[in-house]
């Protein structure tokens, strides 16, 4: 089930982003970038989101196991927990985003993480542009937007 989160659910939310980053990202990123990502998501940025509507989490049952961000037509935020993954839940947010976003707007738009670039790829996303962010220890974080047509 895929709910619109409300303010009440911002440790939640705070939890499954948070969660997913320290334990996926370090496989793709090092440290600064990682450090980078846990700052990017704080709870500053995501109460903001909730305050705005745009906040969705996706309930395995009665446990909340991904959440997603909706912002016009940029997908954002879309994040699994470690032990969730792997049952659909992903797709799950991409098809609800999806929807959402092509009943106002032409294309979804998106930043990819490494994780996710091949998740985005064979769901017909193209990559628009490379970034490459300075972070700290002198490492970079590199990631990449990308769009579809809906």
């Amino acid at each position: 089930m895929i709910i619109q989160a409300s303010t009440a659910d911002l440790q939640t939310v705070f939890d499954i982003v948070q969660t997913t980053i320290a334990a996926i990202y370090p496989h793709y990123y090092p440290k600064g970038a990682v450090q980078f990502f846990q700052e990017h998501h704080s709870m500053e940025h995501i109460a903001k989101d909730l305050a705005e509507g745009a906040v969705y989490l996706l309930y395995d049952g009665e446990v909340p196991a991904a959440t997603l961000t909706i912002n016009g037509n940029e997908i954002n935020r879309l994040f699994v927990l470690p032990q969730m993954q792997g049952r659909g839940y992903g797709t799950k947010l991409m098809d609800f985003a999806e929807s959402r976003i092509a009943a106002q707007h032409a294309e979804a738009v998106l930043c990819s993480s490494f994780a996710a670039q091949e998740l985005y790829m064979k769901r017909g996303y193209t990559i628009d542009r490379y970034w490459k962010i300075p972070c700290a220890y002198g490492d970079f974080l590199c990631y990449y937007t990308m769009q579809k047509p809906l």
